[in-house]
């Protein structure tokens, strides 16, 4: 047990330093001076920058400055003295803070002496006042520090910071005692301070967490419920203007809400309209707005009367956790007309004092009422939050957790959905990947037979997450070229099959390695170059195989879909691809076009209509129909991210609600309109609109529409 402990704790610095190392260059490589480093190149060149600018964070942490003012402070090089950094903090209580900093890309930051010997070294330099031995900018901050020095007692302190996690030994801490037991013969003016590997990475990742938001809020009326309740709360009414400033600091808003505002949805456009048209009455037709806030500062304008005038509220650390729709749909209306600005809409204040499981709590409950998924509550799972971090520490990527319009776009990360789906699909049991090939809801299901804590428990490591992420997305890809060569049956695999497919391919990868931290993602570059060649000899043996266990007449979507089945099937399939690249004999059959009948399949839209494939509000996502019209539209998109987002209306020929107009459209008419106001002179004349618009889960709704449609899934005899 001793030694594997000893593992876990060396991977955990592992990461850190590595999490530390992207951070660090990110924020400090164009701020700190390093024109006397072009000699070195690669490892070396990395380990100085590096060096530099976690003396930056060091000073940051002791003294508070911004990222600009701490690399200012950096007099690392030749004839620094031995000292990194001198920061000087002015004001009624000024503070000198001489740093030294030592970087290791093994978290082994070396700790002797002679370090702390230099450090001290230059430190008398700047008490005698003898400056001309430090570098040109150690001089100026040199005399700079000593100016503040010489207006009194003003305390020093040594800060060491060492990428490593262990505390250092005894001869270094007993050579920092000595240095002080000089400096303080007259006075206690000299300390230190200690940062280790743990503390910097905890400062990197507060870093890069959102801002707390603070909200202003008027009231009136009100009336509130004080301190001798188990929360302070209030509950009062706030102008249209108030709510559409809070929009303003945009999804912060919603850190704790079970998902963000949807965007352009049916139901928001009434909300819409009821606020232009009708704003007065936007009070009794609305449920109002929850918000729950860490503390609060309150400004009362009567001390006799309080209630009699209206209150103001400075909420800290403020989130919207029932709502969100109603804050979007507020300042939309505003921004189209000034009219919304006679709204009054309902708030809710709660006060939780830090109290994060209430806080979860309130959240859950507010939240029952209305529309909710399963889905929705992940977003409490402390695990995905986790994730999050991860993901932007390590990769420097989106992780969308919250249901909303505004998933990340494919090159900047992805949903919770999508990682959800690639982690079903690349565990070692094929029946996760069965569990969700008709539904993605039991990806939600906890418990000891649930899919969702299979997956998130133990929380999976971020790599394996992106990697998989990656071979999902490429087998979706592939399958779209793939399925133009087969018809009937290997039609309906290549359509119902993604996700089994999807195993398979794991299933033949090499998988040690999709774990392990690699920025430079060379798993996943290797296994998307082998995923095609692997399913085009798949998709033909996966056929043979399932004619063999359960004869020509069985339904494809069945067995993709049934555990017990799909299990059989897979270890079939990978005996069969173990022989000599598979007997590839059966891919006649499935490419065989009858030529005596073609089934004119249904409209795709009435499909998704009539059997409620889509809620309501659900989002979608345009996917460019082929190279020369993704590039003819590249430009016109990037200028209005709304552009490639909609979301799904049930309605028979104007189901797609556009979010860059609010207005309805046929799949077809909408990307027609789209190619006309980009100005496309070389747009066709018709499009398949339905194969344009992606769900959350990747497919596209001509894709939804066939795997949902059985008589099309398993086409009869003379189709086979």
């Amino acid at each position: 047990m001793k030694a594997k402990s000893g593992t876990e704790a060396a991977t955990k610095v592992a990461t850190q330093v590595r999490q530390v190392g992207s951070a660090l260059k990110k924020v400090y490589e164009n701020l700190l001076d390093v024109s006397d480093l072009a000699e070195y190149s690669g490892q070396d060149y990395e380990n100085r920058l590096l060096s530099r600018a976690l003396t930056a964070q060091a000073v940051r942490m002791v003294t508070g400055f911004s990222p600009e003012e701490a690399a200012a402070t950096v007099i690392d090089g030749h004839a620094d003295q031995g000292i990194d950094a001198i920061a000087v903090v002015e004001g009624p209580d000024p503070h000198v803070y001489l740093v030294q900093g030592k970087w290791s890309p093994e978290g082994k930051a070396g700790a002797d002496r002679k370090a702390v010997l230099e450090l001290l070294g230059g430190l008398r330099l700047i008490d005698y006042e003898e400056y001309a031995p430090f570098n040109p900018r150690g001089r100026q901050l040199a005399e700079y520090a000593k100016s503040v020095m010489i207006r009194g007692p003003v305390p020093v302190t040594q800060v060491v910071v060492l990428m490593r996690s262990d505390a250092p030994g005894e001869g270094f801490m007993q050579a920092i005692a000595n240095g002080e037991k000089e400096f303080n013969t007259y006075g206690e003016t000299l300390g230190n301070k200690i940062i280790l590997a743990p503390e910097v990475w905890q400062s990197v990742r507060h870093d890069q967490a959102p801002d707390p938001v603070v909200l202003t809020a008027e009231l009136y009326p009100w009336f509130g419920m004080g301190s001798d309740e188990l929360y302070e709360s209030y509950q009062g009414v706030v102008d249209a203007e108030q709510v559409a400033q809070w929009a303003r600091r945009g999804p912060n808003l919603f850190n704790l809400n079970i998902r963000n505002p949807l965007g352009r949805t049916a139901i928001n456009n009434a909300l819409l309209a009821t606020l232009t048209e009708e704003p007065a009455h936007f009070w009794y037709f609305n449920n109002g707005i929850t918000v729950l806030c860490d503390s609060v500062d309150k400004a009362e304008q009567s001390a006799l009367s309080p209630h009699r005038k209206p209150i103001r509220l400075t909420l800290h650390n403020a989130s919207v956790v029932n709502g969100a729709q109603t804050v979007r749909a507020v300042a939309d209306a505003l921004a189209q007309d000034v009219a919304a600005a006679e709204a009054r809409i309902g708030v809710r204040i709660i006060v939780t004092n830090r109290a994060a499981h209430f806080a979860k709590e309130t959240t859950k409950a507010t939240n029952r009422q209305n529309s909710v998924e399963a889905r929705d509550f992940i977003a409490l799972d402390p695990v995905q939050a986790a994730i999050m971090d991860e993901m932007r520490a390590e990769l420097d990527l989106e992780y969308g957790v919250r249901r909303s319009e505004l998933d990340p776009p494919e090159q900047s990360g992805c949903s919770v959905v999508e990682a959800a789906c690639a982690l079903a699909c690349a565990h070692a049991d094929s029946q996760y990947a069965a569990r969700i090939a008709l539904s993605l809801d039991p990806l939600w299901e906890r418990g000891g037979q649930g899919v969702y804590d299979v997956l998130f428990r133990p929380q999976p490591g971020v790599y394996l997450l992106w990697n998989a992420i990656q071979v999902l997305r490429q087998v979706r890809r592939s399958l779209l070229d793939i399925r133009k060569r087969y018809q009937g049956r290997g039609a309906a695999l290549t359509e119902h099959g993604t996700y089994f497919l999807t195993h398979l391919v794991f299933r033949l990868l090499d998988t040690e390695a999709i774990g392990e931290p690699d920025p430079e993602l060379t798993w996943a570059k290797e296994a998307t170059e082998r995923t095609k060649d692997l399913l085009e000899r798949l998709v033909p043996v996966t056929m043979a195989a399932i004619d063999e266990l359960f004869t020509e007449r069985s339904q494809v979507r069945a067995i993709c879909s049934d555990a017990v089945r799909s299990r059989d099937l897979a270890e079939r399939v990978l005996a069969l691809m173990t022989k000599a690249d598979g007997d590839a004999g059966s891919l006649g059959t499935y490419r065989r076009v009858n030529p005596r009948r073609k089934r004119r399949r249904p409209n795709a839209v009435h499909v998704l209509v009539d059997k409620q494939v889509l809620d309501d509000g659900a989002p979608l996502t345009l996917s460019a129909g082929y190279p020369l019209e993704a590039e003819a539209l590249r430009d016109w998109l990037a200028q209005d991210e709304r552009r490639a987002r909609a979301t799904w209306v049930n309605h028979r020929t104007k189901p797609i609600l556009w979010a860059a107009d609010g207005k309805q459209y046929s799949p077809s008419g909408l990307i027609t309109r789209m190619w006309e106001l980009a100005e496309w002179a070389e747009r066709p004349v018709a499009n398949q609109g339905t194969a344009r618009w992606s769900t959350m889960s990747g497919e596209t709704l001509a894709e939804v529409a066939w795997r949902v449609l059985g008589a099309l899934e398993e086409p009869d005899e003379t189709d086979q």
